[in-house]
């Protein structure tokens, strides 16, 4: 049994890499209506396909910010 969802592109902020057709973006998701996240996964170049990915909420992001700036220093 397949579950219906809707997902809306709001924001696309950084493709980091592209190969074989599917690039590896972070993009600002709204997933079934509900206020956009951060999102990061795999996209084919027209967004009809995806692979799995992560969602992170702006306090997260944040969080992932701060570390990794840390963490390059």
């Amino acid at each position: 049994m397949s579950k219906e969802f809707s997902y809306e592109i709001e924001e696309e902020i950084a493709t980091l890499s592209t190969k074989g057709g599917w690039s590896l973006e972070l993009n600002r998701i709204s997933w079934n209506g509900r206020p956009a996240t951060y999102d990061l996964r795999k996209w084919s170049d027209d967004h009809s396909r995806m692979g799995k990915g992560i969602t992170l909420n702006d306090d997260e992001m944040a969080e992932l910010i701060r570390v990794m700036t840390e963490e390059a220093e």
